[in-house]
Order: structure tokens, then sequence, then C-alpha cells
């Protein structure tokens, strides 16, 4: 990047809030930080009560500090490498270059997002971060319309996980609120992303060329 440094608009909320489709809308690059699950042989995964399976929905399920090393990389190179990572194996399957391309810019999303605000923000790289909300029957539609779709997990674990989530999804949202991530929709959220940007159309022209390079796994 030339020197010139990058900084970062983290984006979170309950799983089924729409991180990736505003991340994707705002013509900026995107990091995806659910890539940063660990491995399902992790032997430091969390379990569910009963011994029921792993735990995918807390915090210790996924690499915050490999995630932070990828946004800290980002900022200071302009590029980084990244995992892929394939939920319905619980495995990341390779790596991948993400390059911002030049842009000052880029959105981090996924439902952790908040576990490493103050992390990014003490270390300056922070231009803003964001929690989404909604209505948490809406936020249930989607979640399991996308997960079944996407062929994430099987169908009776889908519904469990979605009942929980909806019941647990305002104590969510506060949790993020509280590690310093400011509660919005969807247009507020947009608009303070293109504040962050400057609402310039060059921030649009700079993802474009911001596609990630496969490299050998």
């Amino acid at each position: 990047m030339s020197g010139q440094s990058a900084r970062v608009i983290l984006v979170t909320g309950p799983s089924g809030s729409g991180k990736s489709s505003l991340a994707a809308r705002s013509g900026l690059p995107v990091l995806a930080l659910d890539d940063f699950y660990k491995d399902g042989d992790d032997p430091t995964l969390p379990e569910l009560p009963g011994g029921a399976g792993t735990d995918w929905d807390v915090p210790a399920s996924w690499n915050a500090d490999a995630a932070v090393a990828a946004i800290v990389a980002l900022c200071a190179d302009g590029r980084a490498q990244v995992p892929v990572y394939d939920i319905a194996a619980s495995a990341a399957t390779g790596r991948t270059v993400l390059d911002l391309g030049g842009a000052p810019l880029f959105v981090a999303e996924g439902i952790f997002a908040a576990e490493v605000a103050r992390r990014v923000r003490d270390l300056g790289l922070l231009a803003d971060a964001l929690c989404l909300r909604g209505r948490p029957s809406t936020t249930a539609r989607r979640r399991f319309v996308r997960d079944l779709h996407e062929g994430r997990k099987s169908v009776p674990f889908l519904i469990r996980r979605g009942w929980h989530l909806m019941r647990a999804e305002r104590g969510i949202v506060a949790r993020h609120v509280a590690l310093g991530c400011h509660p919005c929709g969807r247009t507020e959220a947009e608009a303070r992303i293109a504040a962050a940007a400057g609402a310039t159309p060059a921030a649009a022209a700079l993802a474009d060329t911001a596609a990630p390079e496969p490299v050998q796994a």
C-alpha cells in the first residue's frame, strides 16, 4: 500500500441479522471473520451442555488471535493470508489472499467481531464498530433459510440452534454493545459506513480490485 495504512469497520450481530449482505453492499473490501472458526477436531472447542456436540455460538469456538493478526496485516500491508472455512465440514479447507487493492477502509464482519473490538480500537485501527439488530423472529427466519439452503448442518440441529438463538438474541446484542459496538438497523449502519468511507464513489471502485487470490493450501 506504499506506506498508506488502512482502517477497519467491524460489523457484528446475531447470526442471520444481515452482516454479510450489509458488508457486500458497502462497496468496500470484506474480511469474513467467520472463516476464523476453529477446526472441528480442535481440543479447545467448547461443548454443549450434556456433551451434545460443539457449541459453535460461543467465542471459544473461534480464533480471535488469528482474526486480529489478519486485521493488523491488512491495515499495515494492504493484504493478508486468510483461511477458507467450510461450515458444513467444520474445517478450514485452504487459505487465500485478501488484497485491499489500495483501499483505505475495509469491513470485517462476523458473529464474534465484537470480541476483538477493544483490541482493534487500542491498536488505533478501528474506524467504527456496529452491531446489527432487528426483530428476533425475522432474524431466526433468515438464519434458518440461509443455513438450510447452504446445507450448513442437519435440519434437527438447525431447528434446535435457531430456537435457542432466537430466545438469546437480545442478550447477544446487549453483549456486543457492552464490548463497544453501536447497535443499529441496516439503514443507520449503511449511513455510518458511508460516513466512514467519506461517502466517495472511490470506495466501490477500490473494492472491485479486492477479490481474494487463491494460494496453495
